[in-house]
């Protein structure tokens, strides 16, 4: 079943004809080129053979034809299918086989996602590794002020942490939900957060069609209309109401995107036993068909507009009904989607990231977290939601453990670069500069690298224990509740033209006077 031969899954003939012609490495506008990031240099890990993929992919072009997938209220997405060739009754849309992948085709397998700064700038697809912060989560907890409702102040404190992290490549989306703001108006003070507060590209909101596009109009008046035409600077998370049910207001949301050019992550939620069958195979099936009907919609809406293929998966305990998170099955459901998503030729959103059902910032969450991110990077995934801060099957985000996730990324980004084995790496200068018995430690080719030699994680203590001791014996969330609240102090707000603030704070004043507050 897995190989330890880390292979490229072989493309469709559909794929080798356009893909030329979906890669969007270029763009119109004034927009500079990007800084380096995070890329991988080892090969992704190839869990299925090409037999079982296409196994899989019968599967969802049978769950497509046979039992099909609702849009219910949205007459024009209906409308579009039905145009495309689709039969559609009612609200039911079924696809005949290999259609709804052939709708896909037109859908880029690499594309820019442009930061406010052009440093900030990243790629998805192709080897590129794109980590961003947890996502969803209404309460906050750190070891002082204990758990609790999270505020705006949080929201904004977890965007200048992810600003602040060199591991973390994007600001995120609803990173926690500042529930002392009104319901209706809560996006607006999270999509100026991420303008104002951060550089990276970010998230708007797709909770109504009205707050999409305020989200995309106010990240018009930063990067301009012009600009936006032809180049993705946000994202929208597109969560199908699994099991195969696209409600309006997510279906509108993605409408309203696809439109504007920006990028669409269609994310099937699927919790094995509840939303789907129990089987890890059954899980990955229904993922990739619900995925392709909400990428189909994509570039039905408008050719060649930037799409990921996610999902957010889980296994259950069977006996009690909880959500497991960092599960073998999962993890193994993870590996799978990324092989799918190539052979799609589309980037890849992962299942999670450092994602755990634990309670506290413990040894489960940090074991948990570590299986699913393993999994997720040497899959092969493009973009990792919930890289950092994530607890209590996402009810939580800790200000500890978003810490501890962080020095995590580090490490794992490290490992995915692989080593060096030319002649500088060797180092047999050093060899000539010491004989048998000697040390290292001043040799000239240790003072050339010993600054960048090494990944140097930030809370861990590896001292001696009398010392650790003698220091106050802190343990590691306590050492990560020292560094958050110190890279809160450090912070530096990056700088934005005057005028261009005051529209957006003008266009979040007036748009928040136009509505009653909102609680429900």
């Amino acid at each position: 079943m897995g190989s330890l031969n880390a292979t490229k899954d072989t493309p469709q003939p559909a794929e080798r004809r356009s893909r030329s012609r979906r890669s969007r490495s270029s763009c119109r506008g004034t927009l500079a080129a990007s800084a380096p990031f995070a890329k991988r240099k080892i090969p992704a890990y190839a869990l299925l053979s090409d037999a079982a993929l296409a196994r899989i992919e019968e599967q969802s072009d049978w769950i497509l034809g046979k039992i099909g997938i609702d849009f219910r209220g949205d007459h024009a997405a209906l409308e579009m299918f039905a145009e495309s060739g689709a039969h559609v009754e009612g609200e039911r849309v079924r696809f005949d086989p290999g259609r709804a992948r052939d709708l896909c085709a037109t859908a880029p397998s690499e594309f820019k996602l442009h930061g406010r700064d052009p440093t900030s700038t990243v790629t998805l697809g192709g080897d590129n590794i794109v980590l961003m912060p947890g996502y969803g989560s209404p309460f906050v907890s750190d070891l002082t002020n204990g758990r609790r409702y999270a505020t705006l102040e949080d929201f904004r404190n977890f965007i200048k942490l992810t600003y602040s992290s060199s591991a973390l490549h994007h600001s995120g989306g609803t990173v926690v939900e500042p529930t002392d703001i009104p319901v209706n108006k809560r996006h607006l003070e999270m999509v100026l957060a991420h303008l104002t507060l951060s550089t990276k590209p970010f998230m708007g909101s797709v909770t109504a069609p009205d707050r999409a596009q305020d989200s995309i109009d106010m990240a018009r008046l930063v990067f301009g209309g012009d600009i936006m035409e032809y180049n993705a600077v946000m994202q929208a998370n597109i969560n199908v109401n699994s099991p195969l049910v696209f409600d309006d207001t997510m279906s509108s949301a993605l409408r309203i995107y696809a439109e504007a050019n920006q990028c669409v992550c269609i994310s099937p939620a699927i919790f094995a036993g509840a939303m789907g069958p129990l089987s890890p195979a059954a899980m990955v099936a229904q993922t990739l068909a619900e995925a392709m009907v909400g990428i189909a919609l994509a570039q039905l809406v408008r050719p060649g507009c930037p799409v990921v293929m996610g999902s957010f998966h889980s296994s259950m305990n069977l006996r009690t009904g909880a959500l497991t998170f960092g599960s073998a099955e999962a993890n193994m459901v993870t590996m799978a989607l990324s092989q799918l998503g190539r052979r799609l030729g589309v980037p890849v959103r992962s299942g999670g990231g450092q994602i755990t059902a634990s309670n506290a910032p413990d040894g489960q969450a940090m074991q948990d977290s570590t299986g699913a991110m393993w999994s997720t990077l040497l899959s092969g995934a493009h973009q990792v939601w919930h890289a950092a801060g994530w607890l209590e099957g996402g009810l939580v985000m800790s200000y500890e453990k978003f810490i501890m996730d962080v020095d995590h990324c580090g490490a794992m980004l490290k490992l995915l670069q692989g080593f060096d084995v030319d002649d500088e790496a060797f180092g047999r200068d050093a060899y000539l500069e010491t004989g048998p018995g000697e040390n290292f430690l001043s040799t000239s080719h240790t003072l050339r690298h010993y600054k960048s030699a090494n990944f140097e994680p930030q809370i861990p203590d590896a001292g001696p224990f009398e010392t650790w001791t003698e220091n106050g014996a802190f343990t590691s969330d306590q050492r990560a509740t020292a560094r958050w609240r110190q890279m809160l102090d450090d912070y530096q707000q990056p700088e934005m033209n005057p005028g261009t603030k005051a529209a957006l704070e003008d266009f979040v004043s007036e748009r928040k006077a136009s509505m009653p507050d909102e609680w429900y």
